[in-house]
């Protein structure tokens, strides 16, 4: 294997994003033909991710991700991973065209990676996000094409001693959040959940629940979310940013907080039927969903 020669005026320096475009290489080339105007129909159903969400809390950042990914109306799999450590202090979560944003993850964890070494230092917070902005926009002619990625990105801030979290539009616009968010096609009945609960200086057990309950919340109302499934096991994926780093939290912390989540719900939420049966747990409720069906 060789490595790859720049003239003097053409060396990418620590930018991996540039290095592999220079190359011919970058995962976000516009393909020929698509879904565009005049472009014709896709040839086939493109497998998306579905609701992300960041919330702050007193030491730092919650993110979590529900599991489902869709292909149109068909679960595509039920066990995707959504939220991924971008560096040791801080995360990335994905919605939309699952390839092209897994491809993303993996080259902006590779960018961050190859500043440090050539650098010998970690690229700040909001250079970080800088460089995930730039990959989005990199992403546009693929995003015209029906291929759009969607990436919530948040970390821990050494410099400032707080988490924080930034959202990106499909042209690569970043903005900054100031307490939370949530994206993907359940991210506005999530967000609405997290506005009525959040509040300031949560504990890190409130804010993991407070996720929970977001993405619970919108399961209940959107048919690409996937909520908790207790009878595979199947639970959020849910990770903490804070002085310590990134940290996923275990699945049984999850289905723990999921527990607390449903002995809250009232009983318009969970709808439970009259008759035999009746309050005998959460899996004998019929949703509302079922019941206008």
């Amino acid at each position: 294997m060789t490595l790859p020669v720049f003239a003097p005026g053409q060396d990418p320096g620590p930018n991996f994003n540039e290095v592999v475009r220079r190359l011919g290489l970058s995962p976000f080339a516009v393909a020929g033909g698509g879904a565009g105007p005049g472009g014709g129909a896709k040839p086939f159903e493109v497998t998306h991710g579905t609701t992300i969400c960041a919330v702050r809390y007193a030491d730092g950042v919650v993110m979590a991700g529900d599991r489902r990914a869709t292909a149109g109306s068909a679960i595509a799999h039920r066990t995707m991973e959504k939220v991924h450590a971008a560096d040791t202090h801080s995360g990335v979560a994905i919605a939309g065209a699952a390839g092209p944003a897994m491809e993303m993850v993996k080259l902006f964890q590779l960018q961050l990676e190859h500043y440090e070494k050539v650098e010998g230092q970690a690229l700040s917070l909001e250079g970080k996000a800088n460089q995930l902005s730039q990959m989005v926009r990199a992403n546009l002619g693929m995003a015209m094409q029906g291929f759009v990625v969607v990436p919530l990105f948040a970390g821990y801030d050494l410099r400032r001693a707080k988490g924080r979290i930034y959202t990106y539009d499909p042209t690569g616009g970043r903005y900054e959040e100031t307490e939370y968010h949530a994206d993907g096609s359940g991210g506005r009945d999530a967000r609405t959940t997290i506005k009525l609960g959040f509040r300031e200086d949560m504990s890190r057990d409130e804010g993991v629940e407070l996720c929970v309950r977001a993405l619970w919340q919108a399961a209940d109302e959107d048919s690409a979310t996937g909520g908790p499934d207790v009878v595979r096991g199947i639970y959020p994926t849910v990770a903490t940013i804070s002085a310590r780093g990134f940290e996923l939290v275990a699945e049984a912390e999850v289905a723990a907080a999921f527990g607390r989540v449903m002995a809250t719900l009232s009983s318009a939420e969970v709808n439970r039927p009259a008759g035999p049966g009746a309050g005998t747990g959460v899996g004998t409720g019929t949703s509302r969903r079922s019941k206008r069906s």
